[in-house]
Parts: C-alpha cells; structure tokens; sequence
C-alpha cells in the first residue's frame, strides 16, 4: 500500500516572498543588546517572550490567524528555552504589526522579546503571513518577514517562524520544520500490528506509510533528500527498504543472507550502513545505493551492530560485545583503528553521532534502568540526561540539541510512547501519537 505525501506535496508550493530590502520596516537588524539566550548550560534563565494573537487583515480568517500564533508559542514554549507572558497580562491591545509598538507597556510586565502578526487572504487561495520580532528593551527590531503560501500550509508556515525567532534569540538553529518517521503500534502486546508512520514533530499531520501486513523496524531518515531506509519482514525474509516518504514509492535494496540490523544513511546519502548476521556473529557492512557493492567494515567473533556515521562521514560509532559486555566503539569509515569509547558501568547501545559532530547520545541499560545519555566523541564528558523502565533509541533533532527516544510502560497493557529531552536534561516532554509509538528518527530541516 502506498500513500501520496500530501505534506510533501504542500512543500514544493511554499513560496517565500521576503520583502526585508523593500520595507524598511521589516528590515531584520541584529542589535548590540539583543536578547540572546543560551542551550548548552544546565541553569538556564528562559527568555520572557510576549506572542500576541495575529491579527486577521484583507479578508484573512481571524481563527487561523491566532491558530499561528497559537502554534508559535507552543513550538517556543516546548523547547524549555522561553517563558511565555500571560496574554492577559498585556497592557497594550494593539496588535497591529504595520505600527511600531509602544515599548513601555511590554517593559513594565519585563517581557524581553514581542511578536507581532498578521494573516491575510491573496488571490489563488493562499495567505499571506508576516511577522516582526522586537526587543522592548532597546526598542529595536530583531526580525521580519512576509511569507505568501497556500491556506494548507498555515501550520507549516507557523513552525519556520518558530524556527526563525527561536534561531535569532538563542543563536541556534530552530528544530520545528521537521517531520518524525516512527513505529506505529496497536493491538494487544502479544500481537502488536507494527507500520511505518510520519508526523510533524510536534505530533500533527500524522500519516500511516505502510499496511501493517508484513513487520516493519527501525526506520531511519536520509540527511540528504526525503528517503526513509527501514527493515521489513515480508514472508519471513528481513529486508532492507527504502521510501520516498513524499510518492509513497519502495524500493528493496537487497535480501541477505541471515539476519540485518538497523540499518542507517551516510551523511551525504548515498551509502547505507548496517550490520549483517552469520553464524552466530553479526559484522557491520557499508552498501553503496548507486552501485549496490557492500563493503564489510568489521570481522570480529563478536556481536556488532548499531552503527552511526560522523556527520563528516569520516568516523563511525557502533556497539560490540567483543570485550565482554556491550559497549561503544569508533572507527574510521573504512574500517580502520576501532578502538573503544565507553568504559562506566553497565551495557551500552543505539549510539547516534550529533548533527553537530560534538556528542554521541546512547542507550545504557544499568542496575534494572534504561538511561538515555552523552558523551563526547572521545568516550569523555559522559552524562545521562533521563532514565526509566526502558528507554531506548534516541534521535537527534537536526539542530543536535534535542533528543526524541522512546519509553515503554510495564504491565499487560503498557507500551512505548515517544518523548523528547534537551541536552540539559530538565526538559523533558511527551510527544503525541494517537496510539503506541516506537523507533523515533527526526528529519533534516524541510525544504
């Protein structure tokens, strides 16, 4: 069964019309004593952020208008990152973004940031949305811009602008125009009907990609292009995969001998990395998609499996059981200088390489817990950011400073469901899915 990507589809016709250099007004300056706030400590003072309701002009639905800026405030707020002022805590009711605002009225409720809006009806059935982004505290402009899109794509236009003001308060990429690709599962424990789902990653625009008919396990994103790589069991035989999650269109990579596991994409896209089974022992293997030549990377009497390319591509971490107990290695992409990384206590797995090339998350399992970590490229720094009954695969969000993962319930009537953390730890969150979810893998950025 195939689906047409509607959300894919929406995204080919997202036209950006930036008017910075014709309107002066939505000039984006960066000032001297901007707000900025900061991701990378474990004590962080969140940046107090006023998001007015958008305002509706030019035949615009004023319910979508506050919808977006509904929507921005939930990204913001979702993120740990900024304090969201009351609306009723407002002294000043005009919203209209065309006017300078009267920057007294947001300094007496403190607030360091403001968002202004306006959504408008234009010919063709679209919508023409703008923003700006102030600091009350120096009275200057942070940011401005106009989109003009489809009326479907309202809730997507919400996220960049998420990701725009959050990029420019924090100095970090945004994460909110993403999708998550995951495990959808249902029906009793014992007989769980497991397909291949896509959302927004706030958990909206939920799609089912696959029937449930054969099993289907750890689906994982390209960096590159909107391909998914998964493992399907049709018939017994394990398979590897691979989607376009726009077209719905499949293709099979290969069948192989044995037993495969996890399989992931090279940086640039165009190789796949996974770990092959034989008699008893499982080696890491690289397959070239254009030629479809496998190259094998590893050849140990040992368990190796769960590799994750550098975001450079040059280095590889995997976990192996060859000195005892699992834990974390890397090696060179060919196959050279394996050395080990992880030396605490207990059983390490899922190692994934940051977007950033600075952290490695990681599954530990340790005195009856499933902990949820990092540690520096070098085994060094390690932290566990959240533990639980059984946590496991976690995945980066491509800004690298947010971890999704999972964490199933115990019990007959338990199962997974999808959360998310940052790097400090304190924030973590519960991200919706209508029914059991599994096996998260956070897109690049769309485009």
């Amino acid at each position: 069964m195939t689906h047409r990507n509607a959300h894919g589809r929406l995204a080919r016709h997202l036209i950006f019309s930036i008017f910075l250099a014709s309107f002066a007004a939505f000039g984006a300056t960066r000032s001297a004593d901007a707000v900025e706030g900061t991701v990378t400590t474990g004590n962080i003072d969140p940046i107090r952020i006023a998001i007015t309701e958008f305002s509706a002009g030019g035949g615009g639905n004023p319910q979508q208008a506050v919808a977006v800026s509904n929507l921005i405030a939930a990204d913001l707020e979702r993120s740990g990152l900024f304090e969201l002022l009351d609306r009723q805590s407002f002294i000043s009711k005009d919203n209209d973004v065309t006017r300078t605002p009267r920057f007294s009225d947001w300094r007496v409720i403190k607030s360091q940031a403001l968002v202004l809006g306006r959504l408008s009806e234009v010919p063709g059935g679209k919508i023409r949305a703008e923003f700006r982004l102030w600091d009350p505290v120096s009275g200057k402009q942070l940011a401005g811009q106009v989109f003009n899109t489809s009326t479907r794509n309202w809730r997507r236009i919400g996220h960049i602008i998420a990701d725009l003001i959050y990029e420019r308060m924090t100095g970090e990429k945004g994460y909110f125009d993403t999708r998550v690709v995951f495990i959808d599962e249902s029906g009793p424990k014992r007989k769980r009907v497991k397909r291949l789902a896509i959302m927004d990653q706030d958990g909206h625009n939920l799609r089912i990609l696959t029937s449930g008919r054969s099993l289907v396990l750890t689906p994982r994103f390209s960096p590159s292009t909107q391909l998914v790589t998964f493992m399907s069991y049709r018939g017994g035989k394990p398979r590897v995969h691979l989607m376009n999650v726009e077209t719905g269109q499949q293709d099979v990579v290969g069948e192989f001998p044995g037993m495969t596991f996890a399989p992931r994409f090279s940086p640039d896209g165009q190789r796949i990395i996974m770990s092959l089974q034989s008699e008893g022992n499982s080696d890491i293997y690289e397959l070239d998609l254009r030629s479809r030549q496998r190259r094998r990377l590893t050849q140990t009497q040992a368990i190796n499996t769960g590799p994750s390319y550098a975001p450079d591509g040059q280095q590889i971490v995997f976990e192996s059981d060859r000195e005892g107990g699992q834990q974390l290695f890397v090696m060179n992409a060919d196959g050279t200088a394996q050395r080990r990384i992880s030396f605490g206590g207990g059983r390490y797995s899922t190692p994934v390489w940051s977007p950033r090339g600075d952290l490695i998350a990681f599954t530990k399992q340790q005195s009856g817990r499933f902990l949820i970590g990092v540690m520096n490229p070098d085994g060094s720094g390690e932290r566990i950011l959240t533990g639980g009954y059984h946590n496991e695969g976690p995945t980066w969000a491509p800004n690298g400073r947010v971890l999704m993962f999972f964490r199933e319930a115990p019990g007959e009537k338990g199962g997974p469901k999808l959360y998310s953390i940052d790097l400090t730890g304190y924030n973590e969150r519960r991200v919706p899915t209508p029914t059991f979810a599994s096996d998260p893998a956070w897109s690049p950025i769309l485009k």
